[in-house]
C-alpha cells in the first residue's frame, strides 16, 4: 500500500486531490491541515477507510515531526501555504513563517525515507508578465511580494534537497484552479454566488488585466498521471489552462451563464498584487495529460451544476 502525506489537505485542491487518491484501495491517505483557510467540509467522503485526518500545523515541527515519524510516507505533497491575494498582502510575516514548513518537511523527508515530494508552487512566481505565455525555464520569476518570494525560495529547497539528499521531487506551479471545493475567496465561484443572487459583482480597475482558469479535474488527472512509475520526475510543471481571458469578459461569462441581473462595479485598482497578465505555456501538461483540456464554459457549468445539487 502506498502511504501518502497531504499537508494543506482540506484547502481546493488538495481536499480534490486527497478525494480522488482515496478512490484507488491501495493507497492510504493521512490529511494533515491546521484549518485556518481550509474546511472540513473538502474532507474525502466519511464512507471511505483508507484516509485519516489530523489537525496539525507543519510550520510546527513539534506538530510534523510525530506524524511523519509514525507513518513513513512514500510520496508528500506539500500544499498547505497561506493563500489569497489580500490575504498574503495584509498578513506578510504569517506568509514568511511557510518557509519553516518546506524546511520542516524536506528534513523529515529526508529521515524518513520519503521516496518523493510534490511541492505547490504558484504563477505568483513570475510577477509582471515577462514573456506570455510563461514557461517553467525561460521567463524569470521577478515577483516581489512575499507569498511569492516564499514560493521562489521553497523551489529552491526542494531542489537543493534533492541534489545534496537524492529525494526526487515534482514542483507543480498552479495558475488559478477553481472546482466545487474551491471558497468563496476566489475570483469565480465569488462571482458566480454574487450573480447567482443578482448582487453587484466588483472589479478591481478596469478588468483589463486577465488570467487563466483550470478545471479541478484536469489538474488532478495530471497529478495522478505523474505518480505512474513511467514518469521521469526531477521537473517544474506549469498547471493551468491556455485559454486568456480578462476579468471583464469573465464577469460577462458568468452573468450570461447564471442569467443574472448582477451589476458591475469597478472599484480602484488594487495598490499591488493584481498582475496585468498571466497565461501559461502547459506544454509539459497537454504532453502528460494527451487530451484536450475542460472549457472555461463547461467547467462553469459543473461547478453550477454541484451548487445546484446542494439546495
Amino acid at each position: 500500500m502506498r502511504k501518502i502525506l497531504i499537508t494543506g489537505g482540506a484547502g481546493n485542491v488538495g481536499g480534490s486531490l486527497a478525494s480522488r487518491l482515496v478512490e484507488n484501495p491501495d493507497n492510504y491517505v493521512v490529511i494533515v491541515d491546521n484549518l485556518l483557510t481550509g474546511s472540513m467540509d473538502k474532507l474525502p467522503p466519511k464512507s471511505s477507510t483508507n484516509w485519516c485526518f489530523i489537525k496539525a500545523d507543519v510550520n510546527d515541527m513539534e506538530d510534523l515531526s510525530p506524524i511523519m515519524v509514525t507513518h513513513k510516507f512514500d510520496y508528500v505533497f506539500h500544499y498547505a501555504a497561506v493563500v489569497g491575494v489580500l490575504r498574503t498582502l495584509e498578513n506578510p510575516l504569517l506568509v514568511l513563517k511557510d518557509i519553516d514548513g518546506i524546511k520542516n518537511i524536506l528534513n523529515l523527508c529526508k529521515n524518513t525515507g520519503v521516496k518523493r515530494i510534490y511541492y505547490s508552487s504558484s504563477s505568483e512566481v513570475y510577477g509582471e508578465p515577462f514573456e506570455i505565455p510563461q514557461n517553467e525555464n525561460t521567463t524569470p520569476l521577478n515577483s516581489r511580494l512575499p507569498y511569492a518570494i516564499v514560493k521562489n525560495i521553497s523551489e529552491a529547497f526542494v531542489k537543493s534537497y534533492h541534489q545534496e539528499f537524492g529525494i526526487e521531487y515534482v514542483i507543480f506551479r498552479f495558475f488559478n484552479t477553481y472546482g466545487p471545493k474551491q471558497s468563496e475567496d476566489f475570483v469565480l465561484p465569488k462571482f458566480l454566488k454574487l450573480a447567482q443572487q443578482n448582487k453587484d459583482i466588483t472589479i478591481y480597475g478596469d478588468g483589463s488585466q486577465t488570467r487563466t482558469f483550470c478545471y479541478i479535474t484536469d489538474n488532478l488527472d495530471l497529478t495522478e498521471a505523474t505518480l505512474r512509475d513511467d514518469f521521469e520526475p526531477n521537473q517544474t510543471i506549469n498547471v493551468g489552462s491556455d485559454f486568456e481571458i480578462s476579468i471583464l469578459e469573465l464577469t460577462k461569462l458568468i452573468i450570461e451563464k447564471t442569467n443574472s441581473n448582477s451589476k458591475m462595479i469597478h472599484l480602484p485598482p488594487l495598490k499591488e498584487g493584481d498582475m496585468t497578465r498571466r497565461k501559461p505555456d502547459i506544454s509539459k501538461m497537454k504532453n502528460i495529460l494527451n487530451r484536450d483540456l475542460i472549457s472555461l464554459e463547461e467547467g462553469i457549468e459543473k461547478v453550477l451544476s454541484y451548487y445546484s445539487s446542494l439546495k
